[in-house]
């Protein structure tokens, strides 16, 4: 087949793309000079250019190179929680590593309360960044909502609900919990609790999901008295652990939804003389480095918690380079990675 255009006709960027063997969001960076693309990918858009007598739209192209080479990593959270959950730096160094090839600038931005969150508002409003990654997101959060009316790229780090519009990558949260609970069962755990992250982000719901999935899978009716919900602290996964040992004292597993609740849940065992895993199984979720110093070292669900940053960026710089590229969603696997807990 011929890749020469038909006559009368002016290609397009998706020939150019079909052409070179790379995506429409590659040829676009190249046409506009933007950042984040391989000498070799470079070479090939150019040649197929040179080829096609490919004429960029001037319109388009004015539109998408007016830009400040930065991006912001947006992060809904406190210092104290950014600083103790080791998802967070793991996630912003996916970010930094992927960048370092390009010549974007990151900008970190926390919005702790209302007057950071309306002094963020100014800040996109005013287009000083090409786009957002948005990090730790909760169902009701307008955020995401306000930064598509304005035509700003977005992409999240997870996502607020089942059928996200925006760009995400998240973990299998589900599958991964499921797993974790599948292995306490199987060990002939009869009574496995769960401590559930916030049920307002679909990270906590989840991850709970997973957990009754793993139960029904055994004919066996999720016992709602087993539940706890936290907040992912280290002080809210102790509360949890306190109140489901005196509603049901003789339970003989449970399963955190983070390995920062899990430790918090490990020091409340200590500290009423439960042995783990004899008396009680512990399983967490993330696999950070909590999981290996906890005494004893903790079985933990492993995310990808570094490649979620690099995949967020590489989405977001796709959607910087193409304002019209189909959003997409991405599901990275997880592994359970067994230690002495469980």
């Amino acid at each position: 087949m011929s890749s020469r255009k038909p006559p009368g006709r002016r290609p397009t960027l998706e020939a150019v793309a079909q052409l070179a063997g790379v995506g429409r969001g590659t040829v676009s960076r190249v046409v506009n000079g933007a950042p984040g693309v391989s000498a070799k990918a470079r070479a090939a858009v150019e040649a197929a250019i040179a080829e096609l007598k490919y004429v960029p739209n001037p319109a388009a192209r004015s539109l998408v190179t007016s830009r400040t080479d930065s991006i912001a990593l947006v992060i809904p959270e406190s210092e104290s929680r950014l600083a103790s959950e080791p998802y967070f730096s793991a996630v912003i160094r996916g970010v930094s590593t992927e960048l370092a090839d390009t010549d974007m600038q990151l900008l970190l931005i926390l919005v702790r309360n209302r007057r950071e969150r309306e002094r963020l508002t100014r800040f996109v409003e005013a287009h000083r960044v090409d786009g957002v990654l948005l990090v730790s997101v909760h169902r009701d959060d307008t955020l995401p909502e306000f930064l598509e009316k304005l035509r700003i790229p977005t992409v999240l780090a997870g996502r607020r609900a089942v059928g996200e519009p925006l760009s995400h990558v998240r973990s299998d949260n589900a599958g991964g919990a499921a797993q974790a609970v599948r292995h306490l069962l199987a060990q002939g755990r009869t009574a496995v609790a769960t401590i559930t992250g916030p049920l307002d982000m679909d990270v906590g719901g989840d991850r709970l999901r997973g957990w009754r999935e793993a139960h029904a899978e055994r004919g066996l009716a999720p016992d709602e008295s087993l539940v706890a919900p936290a907040d992912f602290t280290e002080e809210g996964g102790r509360a949890a652990m306190r109140a489901l040992l005196e509603r049901r004292p003789g339970l003989d597993a449970v399963f955190a939804a983070s390995d920062v609740m899990a430790a918090g849940a490990l020091t409340e065992l200590r500290a009423r003389a439960r042995r783990v895993p004899e008396d009680v199984a512990v399983v967490g979720f993330d696999n950070s480095m909590v999981a290996r110093h906890t005494v004893p070292p903790l079985t933990s669900v492993d995310q990808p918690s570094e490649e979620i940053g690099r995949a967020i960026t590489r989405l977001l710089l796709d959607e910087i380079a193409d304002l019209d590229r189909p959003r997409r969603h991405v599901v990275l696997p997880t592994t359970l990675v067994r230690r002495e807990s469980a």
